[in-house]
């Protein structure tokens, strides 16, 4: 006998938690509250996760999975290995609109480095982007985007501490968007490395 629908999907709630994380912050991330905003009664949520714990697991693993699976589908969308990557990295930080999300989840990462299981999956998402990341600039690289000789382990460490350590000086001084300051931390970083960009004034010179 066919069980009974299930209703709202669970990826429909993980959405909402994710929603209600990044407006509450840890304190705030109850079953209550995503169950109102996914209009469920919070026993509901205890039957599919079990506890608030539980639900954060299921959060960290839906995290890992999109992930791994974004990056495919940013890059269909644009003709361009850059492009796909400034594309990559509005959609990571999409969902922190203003100092206060961004602060909630710096307050989940905070848990996500003492807690092994949440450690566990906070590296594996991590790991993902890197290599997305790097796949992205290997592929410019390759296309003539980049310059040949670029290092692309090493570009590929320096994009990620750049475009992290944006969202912190955003937080702190709040000037645009975080959006538009890690685009505009991205090409600084990637602009030495363009085609476009001699590799050193020497060349320049002979070239001229």
């Amino acid at each position: 006998m066919a069980g009974r629908p299930r209703g709202v999907e669970d990826v429909v709630i993980l959405r909402a938690a994710a929603q209600v994380m990044g407006r509450l912050g840890p304190s705030g991330l109850t079953l209550a509250a995503v169950a109102r905003e996914v209009d469920l009664v919070p026993g509901t949520l205890v039957q599919r996760f079990g506890s608030k714990r539980g639900l954060i697991l299921a959060l960290a693993d839906r995290s890992v999975r999109d992930a791994e699976t974004l990056p495919a589908r940013i890059r269909g969308e644009h003709a361009s290995a850059l492009e796909a990557l400034a594309g990559l990295f509005a959609e990571w930080m999409a969902p922190m609109v203003s100092p206060e999300t961004f602060a909630h989840h710096l307050a989940f990462l905070c848990m996500d480095l003492t807690d092994p299981e949440l450690h566990e999956r906070a590296l594996a998402v991590h790991e993902a982007q890197r290599r997305s990341v790097g796949a992205l600039l290997a592929e410019a690289v390759s296309t003539g985007e980049l310059h040949a000789a670029t290092d692309v382990e090493a570009l590929t460490a320096t994009v990620q501490a750049v475009t992290s350590g944006t969202g912190l000086l955003w937080a702190l001084d709040r000037r645009g968007t975080l959006v538009r300051r890690v685009r505009d931390g991205l090409d600084a970083v990637l602009a030495p490395h363009t085609a476009t960009t001699p590799l050193n004034p020497q060349e320049d010179l002979e070239k001229r």
